[in-house]
């Protein structure tokens, strides 16, 4: 696969878009990031309409689930576990912060390689560390994967250390919101328990099958604010994302030191109610 041939922009194969697009100037739209298997893309209609309600609070319009499909068909898919990401920008519109009136969105696909995890990472379990970098608060955009990762990057280049597969990230006044690519789940006194996404941070697609999954079953995963606290205290804590899945975590370092968890048996329960097994 060439470099080109793995992009497509609004329904065409290229790798160019405008200098002048927002996305480029301002950050100016959304994303999708999903696990693409024997040629499938998994979970398409939730990512579609993660997408679509994204557009909707920034007022973005969204494209046809037909369309994005069309120019899905258009990369080069084979059987191999794959990774497509969507990228939609409100398009061109001038110098400023000021939306255009009649906005026409950019549409960009990309193709790449499945990420090489270590599958001692699904089957033994990770190491996390905490980060320093603190996520601001903003229910506007909070909960939505919009294009402004500067926190998550400057976040992720906090340690180099392969042996740590992820941070997690606390907001300003403490509580634990996520980690820099993933959602989080705390298991304590017989709950799993997540964090609410109320002021910032991702609302997963997994994370939300974890949550409607467990209430269809009368098990409800509670979302409450923690704070470094509840992870001292926690019995399993684990991660989720759509390429990793569900991650059970072994070790997190903290500040006195690394505290272990038995989390393996819970994820592998819970991969087994979701069919990730």
């Amino acid at each position: 696969m060439t470099a080109m041939g793995n992009v497509v922009v609004n329904g065409e194969t290229t790798d160019c878009i405008s200098a002048y697009d927002r996305g480029l100037q301002y950050g100016d739209g959304l994303f999708e990031t999903i696990a693409v298997l024997g040629g499938q893309p998994r979970n398409w209609n939730l990512h579609v309409e993660r997408l679509r309600a994204g557009c909707e609070r920034l007022r973005i319009p969204p494209p046809a689930p037909e369309q994005l499909f069309d120019d899905f068909l258009k990369l080069p898919i084979d059987d191999r576990p794959l990774v497509l990401k969507i990228v939609l920008s409100r398009g061109t519109g001038g110098r400023g912060y000021r939306p255009p009136d009649h906005p026409s969105p950019t549409r960009v696909l990309t193709i790449s390689p499945w990420p090489d995890h270590p599958p001692a990472c699904r089957e033994q379990g990770v190491t996390v560390r905490l980060c320093e970098l603190r996520l601001g608060c903003n229910p506007a955009l909070a909960g939505l994967k919009h294009l402004n990762r500067l926190e998550q990057v400057l976040a992720r280049g906090e340690w180099s250390d392969p042996a740590i597969a992820e941070g997690l990230m606390f907001d300003a006044n403490g509580y634990l919101v996520e980690g820099t690519m993933s959602n989080v789940f705390v298991c304590a006194d017989g709950e799993i328990r997540t964090p609410p996404l109320d002021g910032c941070g991702v609302a997963g697609i997994v994370r939300r099958r974890i949550i409607e999954q467990r209430a269809a079953a009368g098990a409800a995963v509670i979302e409450r604010r923690m704070t470094l606290a509840d992870l001292r205290a926690a019995d399993a804590v684990f991660l989720t994302n759509s390429l990793i899945g569900l991650w059970p975590v072994r070790r997190i370092l903290l500040p006195e030191g690394g505290r272990e968890y038995d989390s393996q048996p819970l994820a592998q329960r819970l991969r087994a109610e979701l069919g990730m097994e």
